[in-house]
């Protein structure tokens, strides 16, 4: 099933598939996500997710159950 994933502030739209790593995502759009350990520890790579958690993006996959996905970046100068 695809979702349809939109990253603020730059308000890109990408269609994504459920499960897949939302960094990988954001890569694929031409959106910059900070990366550290991929691992989820170290939590560089960290958006929210609108209505929801914040999540580390190198760990969490586009969750099933929803056709729109909104995503807010954050912008942190040390990463």
């Amino acid at each position: 099933m695809s979702v349809s994933i939109r990253f603020l502030p730059d308000n890109v739209t990408v269609e994504a598939e459920v499960g897949e790593p939302i960094l990988d995502v954001a890569e694929r759009a031409g959106v910059s996500i900070p990366t550290g350990c991929l691992m989820g520890s170290c939590h560089a790579c960290e958006v929210e997710i609108e209505d929801g958690p914040t999540i580390c993006s190198c760990i969490t996959g586009v969750p099933p159950g929803r056709e729109k996905l909104t995503i807010n970046l954050y912008s942190d100068p040390s990463w």
